[in-house]
């Protein structure tokens, strides 16, 4: 769970650095400027950004019911962060693993990509795709599909 919020930690305290020493030398606008923009970067890497991440093993039982697909991530990645922000509202509809909080989500990543944890990993009737297109995407996630 630590290393999840390292990266967005990290943003904050060095935020926080930087806003103060442009406060002390009498800046305040943009002090909080600097702030406001670091918490900003925290909150793009965290994991508030994404939807609720469930176990693999939950996501591969939903999935299998109903035919949505997987995406294995993990925070921090900016590839992930596309995926996330270039499917919108659609991305609800995907069961979406942390795998960095789940061995299991982990071990189908490292199986899928030569025993690398590469994400953005998407599951989609069985089968993995590493970092596929987001439209592809939001193809498979469409009622039709």
């Amino acid at each position: 769970m630590m290393r999840a919020w390292f990266l967005p930690m990290l943003f904050v305290l060095s935020g926080s650095l930087v806003a103060a020493g442009v406060f002390a030398r009498g800046k305040p606008g943009q002090g909080v400027l600097l702030l406001l923009l670091f918490v900003l970067l925290a909150g793009l890497n965290s994991p508030l950004a994404f939807p609720r991440s469930i176990g693999a093993v939950e996501a591969r039982r939903r999935s299998a019911v109903d035919g949505r697909p997987i995406v294995y991530w993990r925070p921090g990645c900016q590839y992930c962060l596309r995926l996330r922000f270039r499917l919108g509202r659609d991305a609800r509809r995907a069961y979406w693993v942390n795998i960095w909080r789940d061995p299991d989500g982990a071990a189908v990543v490292r199986a899928a990509n030569d025993g690398n944890e590469t994400v953005p990993t998407v599951v989609v009737a069985g089968e993995p795709f590493t970092n596929p297109d987001p439209g592809w995407v939001r193809e498979k996630l469409s009622p039709s599909a």
